[in-house]
């Protein structure tokens, strides 16, 4: 099975690594065009990768060694902070500073709804039903976006006007955690919307990190949970069934802030980007770097990897 892992810097260079050897084996380098690379995200099918640069999203294919996206996504008036793929890969959801998240049609490349969040996003992520958004934002809330009624349905609030930076949902529509500029993670229980729970109960919260965190991350399994942080670590939370999180692991190694991590299909890898320049890649057995990834000239920041079924 064929392994997608890409990383994305401020030196404006996206580039495709062979996960084993750490030999990078195309990089788009966008010369002329100025915009930091922000987010990355690869289809379901691994055809296609999406990167959000500054104001736009490009669409790149995997398997194409051009520099040329095959189209451009333009609607947002600012930095393009989430990017993530429907899980038939139809269509892509983003996020903005601009206050807005967008759906977009990828065979016409145009937007097929707004959502007007009201404050800069942070973080969007697809529900596993592929029904509904969770987003989050500068203003410290987190929001339940429905697609079928357009509407955001449900709203969290759980740290004040605190930024929450993250989100995360399990791959089995189990629970959500967030993360927040103060190193706070909070977690929800999702319940079934025709039960007479309230769709997301409160279960738990925990300092993670003394700075902020970056992003918080569910293993596939959603036997874990990773969170990055500006304290240059990367930490792995084990989840029990009752949802009490247990440190296991600090990955160290990273010399600056840590901005992002992707797991491998079956949760026993995690790679990480770092304002070092350098992504990694981690065993979660031993929590040892296996693989050091060089060549970005400036901070790495995003991430992605996809090395299950296409």
């Amino acid at each position: 099975m064929s392994v997608i892992l890409v990383t994305g810097s401020y030196d404006h260079e996206i580039r495709f690594w062979e996960a084993w050897s750490g030999i990078c084996s195309r990089t788009i380098s966008r010369s002329g065009e100025a915009g930091q690379v922000n987010r990355l995200a690869i289809s379901p099918d691994k055809r296609l990768l999406a990167a959000a640069i500054h104001k736009k999203v490009y669409i790149y294919e995997t398997a194409s060694s051009s520099s040329t996206p095959l189209t451009s996504l333009d609607a947002h008036t600012m930095n393009v902070t989430a990017v993530s793929f429907h899980s038939e890969g139809k269509w892509l959801v983003t996020g903005s500073e601009d206050g807005t998240i967008r759906i977009w049609d990828l065979r016409s490349a145009q937007v097929h709804r707004t959502y007007d969040n009201g404050a800069p996003v942070n973080d969007v992520c697809v529900h596993p039903n592929q029904g509904e958004l969770i987003s989050c934002d500068q203003a410290g809330c987190i929001k339940q976006w429905d697609l079928s009624e357009n509407l955001c349905s449900h709203e969290l609030t759980p740290a004040g006007d605190v930024p929450i930076r993250s989100v995360s949902l399990a791959s089995d529509g189990s629970c959500l955690v967030a993360g927040n500029n103060k190193g706070k993670c909070f977690v929800w229980k999702i319940n079934e919307e025709k039960s007479e729970l309230p769709r997301y109960q409160a279960v738990t919260k925990f300092s993670a990190h003394k700075k902020y965190i970056t992003r918080v991350l569910l293993s596939p399994d959603v036997k874990y949970l990773a969170t990055c942080s500006a304290d240059t670590t990367v930490k792995i939370w084990s989840i029990s069934e009752n949802y009490e999180f247990r440190q296991e692991k600090v990955l160290q190694g990273h010399q600056r802030w840590v901005w992002d991590c992707a797991f491998s299909a079956d949760s026993a890898y995690l790679v990480t980007a770092s304002s070092d320049h350098t992504a990694r890649l981690w065993e979660m057995a031993s929590g040892e770097t296996v693989r050091q990834y060089n060549g970005h000239h400036k901070a790495a920041v995003c991430c992605a990897l996809h090395d299950g079924p296409g």
